[in-house]
């Protein structure tokens, strides 16, 4: 059961496509996770991204900093190396959706009034590889029985 699981969630066809999406996206998350995590980029790092979760509302804002920073961090190096790209492209789909809805919403769709493009395309990248898998180049396609 176990490995049927595990073999489910890794499934993946030898398209190339999800790398043109993986590749950029998987960067994209790692640099925000990373600001968020360890303050790189010039992000304020675990205390102040918490301390701003916090005050718009996400509480405990120190936990939502750590979940954020960790689904964006480690879920981009998921999809950078196309390892469990399916669940990690949930999880970071759903973190987008909290971001859009708990931030920018109210602003419009334009990132120039901090709007929710920018959130958006990433849901889109996400959600599309939740549903086709790492494809082509992908560990996932390396570690996973042939499809026919």
């Amino acid at each position: 059961m176990k490995n049927a699981l595990l073999s489910r969630l890794m499934t993946t066809s030898d398209s190339f496509a999800p790398l043109l999406l993986r590749i950029p996206a998987g960067i994209i998350f790692i640099a925000h996770g990373a600001q968020k995590l360890f303050g790189a980029f010039g992000g304020y790092g675990l205390e102040g991204t918490g301390q701003w979760m916090a005050s718009i509302g996400l509480e405990p804002g120190y936990l939502m900093a750590l979940l954020a920073g960790s689904a964006e961090f480690f879920g981009g190096l998921a999809l950078l190396v196309g390892l469990l790209v399916r669940p990690a492209a949930a999880a970071l789909a759903f973190a987008m959706l909290v971001a859009i809805f708990a931030v920018h919403i109210d602003n419009g769709l334009f990132m120039s009034n901090n709007g929710y493009e920018f959130g958006l395309a990433l849901l889109a990248i996400s959600a599309s590889l939740m549903f086709s898998g790492g494809g082509a180049l992908s560990a996932d396609r390396l570690l996973s029985p042939r499809q026919g």
